[in-house]
């Protein structure tokens, strides 16, 4: 038997769990962790906000302040404020790679990440690499291999080939390819982006 359509108005009628209040539910919560949050030893996490706030940031071995709002990200507060243009916001999705920076060694999406959470880390961005006098081994041989085309991921490749290098001095190409698997070249120069690895990874073994 068919079930009868409550009339207009009648809540007492409607089902219990509906969409509306799902997303009501959800909405509530997810603002009440933004607001309320619990540090890792189980002591309450600072409330940062709404108005900018002072960060000290251990950017390329030297601690630098910038005053943003909480909501900035890494990646805005490296550019916008401290004129660090290296990584490339392209994606701002943490999907193509372009932004990658290093922190405590580790390759990371500075666009996911809020400035105020790299606070007390170590940040190395693609200039404190090295320069263009005295470049990194990387550096030197995207150079050499012509591993650029328009440039913008290129940053972020030799930062993520950099952490790669630490951990594993001499990977195979398919430990590149692995290593390199989170970063996106739109003109397609993966061939010269290994080879240039490859040819680092010579040079820091001889």
């Amino acid at each position: 038997m068919a079930r009868k359509p409550s009339p207009p108005g009648d809540e007492s009628a409607q089902p219990a769990f509906s969409r509306r209040s799902f997303l009501k539910t959800a909405g509530v919560g997810a603002a009440a962790t933004t607001v309320v949050g619990v540090g890792a030893k189980g002591e309450a996490a600072q409330v940062l906000g709404p108005d900018a706030v002072t960060l000290s940031l251990n950017v390329n071995g030297t601690v630098r302040q910038v005053t943003v709002e909480p909501r900035v990200t890494l990646l805005d507060a490296l550019r916008n404020h401290l004129d660090l243009t290296g990584a490339k916001p392209v994606c701002d999705r943490g999907g193509c790679g372009a932004c990658t920076v290093l922190l405590d060694g580790e390759p990371v999406n500075s666009c996911l990440i809020l400035a105020a959470d790299a606070e007390g880390h170590a940040i190395t961005t693609v200039e404190g690499l090295g320069t263009p006098e005295k470049m990194s081994p990387l550096q030197a041989a995207f150079v050499e291999k012509d591993a650029m085309q328009c440039g913008f991921c290129t940053p972020g490749f030799v930062v993520a080939g950099t952490a790669l290098l630490a951990k594993n001095p001499s990977p195979t190409l398919d430990q590149i390819k692995a290593g390199l698997a989170g970063n996106l070249c739109r003109c397609g120069t993966y061939g010269r982006v290994f080879e240039a690895v490859q040819a680092a990874a010579r040079a820091k073994r001889g």
